[in-house]
C-alpha cells in the first residue's frame, strides 16, 4: 500500500508545530470537527500537508474557487510528488443552465463550452480514488454536484490481460459501450482507433495511451505511454483496467430497465398535464423525452442525460445523487479526511446550492421541459453533505460561527484534555486552533484609513510608489463593471494593469496572477478573487475602496481576508478608504491590531527579524499542458540556421497533415510562427 510522503526542504516553524501536533492528536482521538485559525502567511498549506502525513488519510480539500484550487494543487503536487495528487473542479470554460422564464415566455436552452484538459484531470481523479490509497483530491464546490454512481463507474470498467481469447473487433465494441468513440485519423482523449492487429485507446484523463496488440484472435501485448513525455518510454501493463469515457454510464441491461422507468414516468407526467390542461406542455415533455430515450438506446449517451441520473442509477425519489465524495466512501467508508480550505466562504457556497438549483428545476418541470425526476440531479443538500463526509478541518484565517460552533461542540462531546485555546472572538476551545505566528516573522499589514475624496487619484500616486520599488499592487472594488473601469483608468494614468473577476476563464486567472508576479502588471483590479489564499509575496499594497459600504464585501471577515493578501510582504500596507468607520472596518482593524501585538511580542521573545518570503513562481496548468506540447515537438526541430530549421519543419507539419494527423500538423505550424517571430 502507497503511503503519504511529504517531500519539502522546509521544517515547520512558527506556529506550525503546535497547530500539527493538535490536529494529529485530535484526529486520532476521533475528531470530526475542528478549525485551523491560520493567519494569512503562516502556512496553513504546509501544516495541513503534514497532518496528512501523519495519519496517513486519503483526503478531499474543498476550495470555494477555482483560482484558489488550482493554488493550492499546485501546492501539494509539489508537497507530494510520489503521491496521487489530482484537480477537480467544474469542467466548464462557459456554461448557461437550462431555464425558463414564464413572465416572458423565454426558454434558455444549455450552452456549455467544456474545457478538455480539466475533464481529463476530473477523470484522472475519480480513477484515483478507485485504485490508490494514496490520493488527495483539490476540489471546487463542484464536487457536491452528481457525476455517476461510482460502483456502477467501476464494475462496467473492463479489463483486459495478456492471453485473453478476445478480437480487436469485440475490444472496439466494449470501448464504445464505455462511451470511448472511434477515431481513426486523430483521436484524443476517450477516443481510440485500431490500427492493423493493435487498439489504441486514449484515456479519458488525456494522459496516457495504451496500446492492445493481438495475434488472431488474442492479446498478445499491452503497452502504455505517457501522453506529453520527451521520447516517452512505453511500459507493459498486464492486466489493464479501462475506466468509462465519461462518469454517467450504465450497463446495457440496466440501461433498457432504465429506460422502460423513464417512458413509464413519461406517460404518467403526461397524464397528470392533459388533466390540467396543459396540452402544449404535455406535447413538449412527450416530444423531448422520447428523442432522449431514442439517442440514450442507440448510443447510451444523450445531450442532458444527468437530468435522468436517478433513473439510470436507480435511486429512490429525492434521494441524494452520487458525487465525487461518494468515489471516497465507495473506496474509503469514511476513513478519508475533508479539509475545507477558507470554510468561511466555502461553508456557505455549499450550504446554498441546493435551493437555486431546485427552484430553476422546478420551473422547467411544471412548464413541460423537464421530468419531474430531474429535479434529483442536483447538488447535495448541505445536511447530505455533512452525512457523508468523515472527521473534517476548517481552515480560515475568519471562521464563522459555524465552524467555531461545531469544533466547540465536539470538543464538549468527546470531553477531551484542554491542549489549547483561540481567541477570535469569544471562542475557546480545544478543537479551534490558532497558528498566528508566521515562519518567516512576518507582522499582519498596517491599516489606515482615508476619506474618499480624490481616492483614485491617491491609488494611482501608491501604486506607482510601490512599482518603483519593484512591489505589486491591488485594488479592490465593488462590481465587476467598476473593477473594469478603474483598471482602464489607471492603465491611462501609465499603470500597467488588468481586471480580474469571474468572468474571466478558469485556466486564465492563474496566468494573470503569475504576470502580476512577474512584473508584467504593476496591479491588479478586483472584486472577490482576490480575496481568500491567494500567495502573492510580491503584494505590498492594498486599496480597498468604498470600505464604509457595509455588507457582504465590506463585512469584518471579508475585510480581513483582503488585508491577508499584504501580510506575505515585509512593507504590508492597506489602505481603506470609507468618509465613516462603520463596525466592521474597527473590528477588523482592531483585530490586526491584536494578532500584530501577538506577532511582535513572539519576535520579541524569540529574537526573530521578519524576513521578506521569497516564493518560486510555479508553471500555471495551462503552461504545463503547453510545456508537455513542446516537449513531444523537440525531436522534430533540428540543429542549425534559421531558415533551415523552418523549412524542416514545414516538410514534418506538411507530413503530419499528409497522414491526417492535424493537431500535430497545428502544433507544428504553432512552433514555426514562434520560430519566425
Amino acid at each position: 500500500m502507497s503511503s503519504f510522503k511529504l517531500v519539502s526542504k522546509f521544517k515547520p516553524t512558527g506556529g506550525q508545530p503546535e497547530a500539527i501536533n493538535k490536529l494529529t492528536v485530535n484526529l486520532n482521538a476521533g475528531a470530526n470537527h475542528q478549525t485551523l485559525l491560520g493567519v494569512t502567511g503562516s502556512g496553513k498549506t504546509f501544516t495541513v500537508a503534514n497532518v496528512i502525513e501523519r495519519v496517513q488519510k486519503p483526503t478531499l480539500v474543498i476550495s470555494h474557487n477555482k483560482t484558489l484550487a488550482a493554488q493550492l494543487y499546485q501546492e501539494f503536487k509539489e508537497f507530494f510528488p510520489e503521491n496521487a495528487v489530482h484537480y477537480f473542479v467544474s469542467y466548464y470554460d462557459y456554461y448557461q443552465p437550462e431555464a425558463y422564464i414564464p413572465q416572458s415566455d423565454t426558454y434558455i436552452e444549455k450552452d456549455a463550452k467544456i474545457n478538455e484538459l480539466i475533464d481529463g484531470l476530473r477523470h484522472a481523479s475519480t480513477a484515483s480514488v478507485l485504485t490508490r490509497n494514496d490520493v488527495i483530491i483539490i476540489a471546487s464546490v463542484s464536487c457536491i454536484y452528481g457525476i455517476g454512481d461510482p460502483e456502477e463507474y467501476e464494475k462496467v470498467a473492463t479489463e483486459f490481460k495478456i492471453g485473453q481469447k478476445i478480437s480487436p473487433r469485440e475490444v472496439a465494441r466494449y470501448l464504445v459501450l464505455l462511451q470511448y468513440h472511434r477515431n481513426d485519423f486523430d483521436p484524443r482523449q476517450g477516443e481510440f482507433r485500431v490500427r492493423g492487429d493493435a487498439v489504441e485507446i486514449h484515456s479519458p484523463s488525456g494522459e496516457e495511451i495504451t496500446v492492445i496488440e493481438f495475434f488472431g484472435n488474442s492479446i498478445k501485448n499491452i503497452s502504455g505511454r505517457k501522453i506529453g513525455v520527451l521520447n516517452p518510454k512505453s511500459y507493459i501493463l498486464n492486466p489493464i483496467k479501462v475506466f468509462p469515457a465519461k462518469h454517467f454510464v450504465t450497463p446495457r441491461k440496466k440501461l433498457e430497465l432504465a429506460i422502460k422507468n423513464i417512458k413509464q414516468e413519461l406517460k404518467e407526467r403526461v397524464g397528470a398535464l392533459k388533466r390540467t390542461g396543459k396540452l402544449l406542455e404535455a406535447q413538449r415533455i412527450g416530444e423531448r423525452t422520447n428523442f432522449d430515450m431514442e439517442m440514450l438506446h442507440e448510443t447510451g449517451y444523450a445531450n442532458g442525460i444527468e437530468n435522468y441520473s436517478r433513473h439510470l442509477s436507480f435511486r429512490e425519489p429525492g434521494s441524494p445523487p452520487y458525487t465525487l465524495i461518494d468515489y471516497y466512501r465507495h473506496r474509503f467508508g469514511t476513513d478519508f479526511l475533508t479539509v475545507i480550505d477558507e470554510s468561511h466562504a466555502t461553508i456557505p457556497q455549499i450550504r446554498g446550492m441546493y435551493e437555486g438549483d431546485y427552484a430553476r428545476k422546478k420551473v422547467l418541470v411544471e412548464y413541460g421541459f423537464r421530468l419531474p425526476s430531474a429535479v434529483d440531479n442536483r447538488p447535495l443538500k448541505f445536511s447530505e453533505f455533512n452525512e457523508k463526509i468523515g472527521p473534517v478541518v476548517y481552515v480560515s484565517a475568519t471562521p464563522a460561527e459555524y465552524e467555531l460552533q461545531k469544533s466547540n461542540a465536539e470538543f464538549r462531546m468527546l470531553n477531551v484534555k484542554h491542549v489549547g485555546q483561540a481567541s477570535f472572538g469569544i471562542h475557546n476551545s480545544a478543537f479551534i486552533i490558532q497558528q498566528l505566528i508566521r515562519p518567516t516573522g512576518l507582522l499582519d499589514p498596517k491599516i489606515t484609513v482615508r476619506k474618499t475624496a480624490g481616492q483614485i487619484k491617491d491609488v494611482i500616486r501608491e501604486i506607482k510608489k510601490r512599482t518603483a520599488k519593484k512591489e505589486r499592487s491591488l485594488v479592490l472594488a465593488l462590481t465587476k463593471r467598476l473593477a473594469e473601469d478603474i483598471a482602464e483608468y489607471i492603465q491611462e494614468a501609465g499603470v500597467k494593469t488588468t481586471y480580474l473577476h469571474s468572468e474571466i476563464k478558469t485556466l486564465d486567472r492563474p496566468e494573470i496572477l503569475k504576470d502580476l508576479r512577474l512584473g508584467n502588471y504593476d496591479a491588479i483590479v478586483g472584486i472577490n478573487l482576490l480575496r481568500e489564499g491567494l500567495d502573492l509575496p510580491e503584494v505590498s499594497f492594498i486599496a480597498i475602496l468604498d470600505a464604509d459600504k457595509e455588507g457582504f464585501l465590506r463585512n469584518e471577515r471579508t475585510l480581513l481576508q483582503i488585508t491577508g493578501r499584504a501580510a506575505r510582504h515585509l512593507n504590508g500596507e492597506v489602505i481603506l478608504y470609507g468618509d465613516t468607520i462603520t463596525d466592521s472596518m474597527k473590528r477588523a482593524i482592531d483585530e490586526t491590531e491584536r494578532r500584530r501585538q501577538i506577532q511582535a511580542d513572539f519576535n520579541a521573545e524569540h529574537g526573530i527579524t521578519p524576513q521578506q518570503i521569497q516564493k518560486e513562481i510555479r508553471k500555471s496548468l495551462l503552461e504545463e499542458a503547453n510545456a508537455r506540447n513542446e516537449e513531444e515537438l523537440a525531436p522534430l526541430i533540428p540543429q542549425g540556421p534559421k531558415k533551415e530549421v523552418i523549412k524542416a519543419l514545414e516538410r514534418e507539419m506538411k507530413r503530419a497533415a499528409k497522414e491526417l494527423n492535424f493537431e500535430l500538423a497545428a502544433r507544428i505550424r504553432n512552433q514555426i510562427n514562434k520560430i519566425k517571430l
